[in-house]
């Protein structure tokens, strides 16, 4: 077998995946959603510490730096096998469509909602470990509550074309992984995907809620109505981007 994969082959592969997905018993789904949600919290953290070591005036190397250390999160996240809420949207459609079976709408509207649920509670969860006194350094603290500020403070369309932006790009990232068949190119596929994410920054709702979460743990001004805003601007924003143009456009072309 070659190492990437045609776009017929990775069709069929992220069918089989998505099966899988879909079939997930509730404690699996529950503990697979869980643990992304604390993984990428490794990522973003990584992220503020990077930060507070460079300074508030570091410019672009820290920028740089930041979104290298940020991209660690993302390989955690692969290579583990967990699932963010966006990951989920092109093998278990594919499987649908592959298998003509419009009866397993149920099971993937369970599949989203229980992974989204569960990646914000893991990660919310997780984040209360680095908001103790000490944990953290100072400067790491302030890093991360003025991301989640800057986050907070974008306009609705910046949140919507970010979301469209940054949900092209994880399920770029899930078809690019279906059409590998090597660990190395997974890692490099997922780090060059954790690194582009955050340098944008691109808005992928999982992430940015994490971050606004970890940001009010650190300090960051950021409302209840603010959070809810973001969270359902970023969500539109990553269906229109990862469902509607990479997921439905990807699926044509292989069954083209």
């Amino acid at each position: 077998m070659s190492e990437v994969l045609t776009p017929s082959e990775a069709f069929k592969h992220a069918a089989k995946e998505g099966e899988r997905r879909l079939d997930q018993s509730l404690l699996e789904l529950l503990s697979t959603g869980f643990i992304a949600g604390f993984t990428i919290v490794f990522g973003i953290i990584g992220l503020g510490l990077v930060h507070g070591v460079f300074g508030a005036g570091s410019g672009a190397a820290g920028e740089l730096a930041g979104a290298l250390a940020f991209a660690l999160g993302v390989v955690f996240l692969v290579v583990g096998r967990a699932e963010l809420f966006s990951e989920n949207f092109f093998d278990p459609v594919a499987a649908l469509v592959q298998n003509k079976q419009p009866s397993g709408v149920p099971k993937l509207l369970r599949l989203w909602g229980v992974t989204f649920a569960l990646n914000l509670i893991g990660g919310g969860l997780f984040a209360l470990v680095f908001a103790v006194d000490g944990v953290l350094p100072t400067a790491a603290l302030e890093a991360l509550a003025s991301f989640a500020e800057e986050i907070a403070e974008r306009n609705s369309l910046a949140h919507l074309f970010k979301g469209i932006a940054g949900g092209a790009l994880v399920i770029l990232l899930s078809f690019l992984l279906a059409a590998s068949t090597s660990l190395g190119s997974r890692i490099a596929l997922s780090f060059m995907t954790g690194f582009l994410l955050e340098l944008g920054p691109f808005d992928h709702v999982v992430v940015t809620g994490l971050h606004l979460i970890v940001g009010m743990l650190s300090g960051a001004e950021v409302g209840g109505w603010t959070f809810a805003q973001s969270l359902t601007l970023v969500t539109a924003g990553n269906l229109m981007g990862g469902l509607g143009l990479v997921t439905m456009t990807h699926i044509a072309q292989a069954k083209g």
